[in-house]
This record gives structure tokens, sequence and C-alpha cells, in this order.
């Protein structure tokens, strides 16, 4: 701002000008972690009365200001404004004890502008509030919407934070404008679907390998569910990261998280919830309704644990495994095929061993002894965590042998000792996986690592060649 203006202050909005997210939405998801019946209670209840909506989720939510992310440019602004000599003011929607804070947190004045749990400092609202305080054209203004033109007319100076049709308004009207990017991109929302974890739902493939159902039909249903399945679990994740804002934004890796760093409006992560959901649903809905209930039940049980099962210890690893698990009875269910219950038996220790692998390697890189934000583990518990996945690995390679005597896989496999011969390379898979949890050698996800692990999925190659030449396939397919 130019050198005639220094006397006067700068008021800055605080939702998506200052900060890089919007405190009634982080106060919402905060909320709902914590309470969340209370939480849509007051949603529901003050939904026509924001100011109060504002004050009772504040009340709930205990929101720590001080992780919230911040607008860099614009803070750089009103470093060189208080450079200056000039106060630097918040003045915004949200309720009045959250601004203070925040303001507290970045030394920006005592004095802020804010809701006050009655009046929503909003548009007109806000502009009369300032022009009583400083007079007209007293102040210099930064806001990020076409709701705070109503602020921009009656100031000097227009901060503008990515709203370019009213950065455009006011030059029009003869402001002088600064502009600062802002916004979101695309690819960054995609990033929060987490498209890498798409690649846990091969597991609907289980199925249709272990019954050796290869045609065209099974394999085209097969893949519809893995996209259903993949647009379901996407949105499970966008909702897993709202719930865990403060707990992502004090990990080390899960800061960088685009709703915990603030790359992507709440509000966008909330939209992009509901498209997914209709997808998944949609799509489900289409190959069969057995699929369906299944989606809506991995649905379901995955928001129940998003909400309170993961800050249960133990409870949150059996969940991890039943989540997994139920990726196979999902592919059952979209390719019509029946699955044995000796497999499930199967699946589920190997993936409660992989539930303590992930928490074995978030403990190992920790840099400090305290629990883990947002679950219920501690340096102390590595010991248990190791033997749960030791009695994992056990009873899943137990049940495998035992497998191998039942009528489904004496009719599958022609040579029955050479299923016995694939149990050791996937053992050495499973001890292979626990060890390098153990020392922390491995992604924060064991089903992602596993994926791109070139030792790991040799020895899962070379199991799943010893179960077909056992079936005979080899030499149905190649002549061998």
């Amino acid at each position: 701002m130019a050198d005639k203006k220094v006397a006067k202050p700068l008021v800055l909005d605080v939702d998506g000008t200052f900060l890089r997210t919007d405190m009634l939405f982080e106060c919402f998801w905060a909320g709902m972690g914590k309470d969340p019946i209370g939480t849509l209670k007051a949603s529901f209840a003050h939904f026509r009365a924001p100011a109060r909506l504002k004050a009772e989720l504040a009340e709930i939510a205990q929101l720590r200001t001080d992780l919230l992310p911040v607008e860099e440019e614009v803070l750089d602004l009103a470093r060189a404004a208080q450079a200056e000599g000039r106060e630097v003011i918040l003045a915004s929607a949200s309720h009045e004890p959250l601004v203070k804070q925040l303001a507290a947190d970045h030394d920006l004045s005592e004095r802020v502008f804010a809701s006050d749990g009655v009046v929503n400092l909003k548009g007109k609202h806000k502009a009369a509030a300032l022009v009583e305080a400083f007079g007209e054209s007293g102040f210099d203004y930064g806001g990020n919407a076409p709701v705070d033109r109503a602020v921009w007319d009656h100031a000097e100076g227009a901060l503008v934070v990515g709203d370019e049709a009213s950065a455009r308004a006011m030059e029009d009207k003869g402001k002088s404008v600064t502009r600062v990017t802002g916004g979101w991109r695309m690819k960054d929302v995609m990033k929060s679907f987490r498209p890498h974890q798409w690649v846990k739902n091969v597991l609907l493939l289980v199925p249709m390998i272990a019954a050796h159902a290869f045609d065209a039909g099974t394999l085209v249903a097969a893949v519809l569910g893995i996209i259903a399945f993949s647009a379901a679990a996407s949105s499970i994740y966008l909702v897993n990261d709202l719930l865990d804002l403060e707990a992502d934004r004090l990990h080390v890796k899960k800061c960088k998280r685009p709703f915990a760093a603030g790359t992507v409006p709440i509000q966008v992560g909330m939209a992009s919830f509901f498209v997914l959901a209709a997808i998944a649903l949609g799509v489900a809905a289409s190959l069969s309704w057995a699929f369906l209930g299944v989606v809506a039940f991995y649905m379901a049980l995955s928001l129940a644990y998003s909400l309170k099962l993961k800050r249960l210890r133990w409870v949150d690893i059996a969940m991890l495994a039943s989540l997994y698990t139920l990726r196979v009875v999902a592919g059952a269910a979209a390719t019509g095929i029946y699955v044995s219950g000796y497999l499930l038996v199967f699946i589920f220790p190997v993936f409660l061993a992989l539930g303590c692998v992930k928490r074995l390697t978030e403990l190992t890189l920790a840099t400090s002894d305290e629990r883990l934000p947002g679950r219920g583990y501690g340096r102390p518990d590595r010991p248990d965590l190791l033997n749960v996945a030791g009695i994992g690995v056990v009873a899943a390679l137990v049940s495998f042998f035992l497998y191998s005597f039942t009528e489904q896989a004496l009719g599958l496999y022609k040579t029955q000792w050479l299923i016995w011969v694939a149990e050791l390379p996937l053992a050495w898979w499973m001890i292979r996986m626990v060890r390098l949890g153990w020392y922390g050698k491995q992604d924060y996800d064991p089903i992602v690592f596993a994926m791109k692990d070139k030792r790991g999925i040799g020895l899962m190659l070379i199991t799943i060649a010893i179960m077909f030449y056992a079936a005979g396939l080899w030499q149905e397919w190649f002549g061998m």
C-alpha cells in the first residue's frame, strides 16, 4: 500500500483470506470427532442462526487455532504492514473468542471484529462495524469472496485473495487492489481421494483367483466392483481426513494432506464425499443387491471407524482387519462366486497382522514417546503389537494348511503337497512384513508398501505360481 496510507489499519478477513480454511467448518468437523451427536444437534437446531451456530460449535470443538493453515502471502503482507507501524486487525464472521485466539497466535492486534453469538458479522454488518470504528475509507481491507464487496466499497485499499471478479470490480470503482492468488487445484482434490490406496481393492479379485474363474464376465464384474469400492473408500478417506485435521497437523507427514495443509477447502471435500458416495452406490446397485449391501455396510463401518473406533486400542486393529476382509466378501458378491469360510479365516488374521504392522511402523517412526495423535498407542505398546502380529501370522498359516484338506481345495488342486510348499514363500512374506514394521522400514500403510515392494511382490508371485501349478493351470494354459 502507498505511504500515505501508513497510519490506516489493515483489516483482514479470516476464513479464506488470512487462513487457508474456514473456522466454521473446522469447528464442525472437530466437533464431529469429539461429540458427533451434540454437533449434529447444534447444526440442525441453529442452521438458520449462523452466529448462534458458530458459538455452539466453537464450544464443542475447542479448536486449536495455532494449528490452522495460514495464507503465507497474506501473512507476509501483514508483517510488512506491522513493520510500517500499522495496526493489523482480524475481522471475521467466525466466533469472537476464536478470532481473538487466532490474533494472539500470530501477534496481531488485540482488537478484533467478529460474530458474538447474536450478530453474524458478515457483509454489510462487517462494513458498518468497520466504518463506525475507522470512518469511511479509513482502513484497507483484505477479503476473498463476493460478499466482501460490501466492505471493500467502504475501504480505501482492497487486498483480494483468489476472487478475480471482485478484484476487477474494485478496480473499476477506482480502488487500489492488491491481488493474492489463493484458490485450490483439482490436482490437490484428486490427491485427497488417495488414489494410491485404490490398489488395496485388488483384494476383490481374490475370490475370482481362488475359484480359478477367469472368464470375461466374471472379470468385468470384478473390475466394476473395484471401481465402486474405490469410490466408496475415497469418500470415507475424505471424511477420515476431515475428522483428523488436528491429529494430521501434528503428524510429521500427514500435515501435508490437502485439508490439513489448507490446499483444498473443507467445503470442496464435503461436496466430493457426496459425489463419490453416489458413484459407489450407483455402480454397486448396477451389479447386484448383495454387492450394494456389502458396499453400504463397508461405508457405514468405515464411518464408525473414523468417528470413534479408530481411537480405541486393539479395537482399531480388529476393525482394520475387518475392513480388508470385507473387500474379499465384496469381490464374491460382485462376481457371484462362493467364498470358502477357510478363505475368510485365512484372510482376517493376515490383515490383523498387517494392522499391527501399521501401528508398529507409526510408533517406530514417531519422534517422541507420547501416544500417537488420535490413536491410543505409545511406544511401550510395541512388544504387544509384535505379539499380536505373530499370532496373526501363525493363525493365517494354520488356516491355509487346514484349507488344503477341504473338499473345495481337493477339487481345485490336483497336487495337494504343492499347496504346502506354497506356504513357505507366503510365510516368508508375512514374517518379512512384520520385521520391516518393527524396524520402521516401510510405508505408514503396509498394503500400499506391499504393492511397491519388489521383493515382497516376488514372494507373492512365487506363491501364486506354485498354487496355479498345483491346480494344473499352467499345464492347461501353456501345455507345461
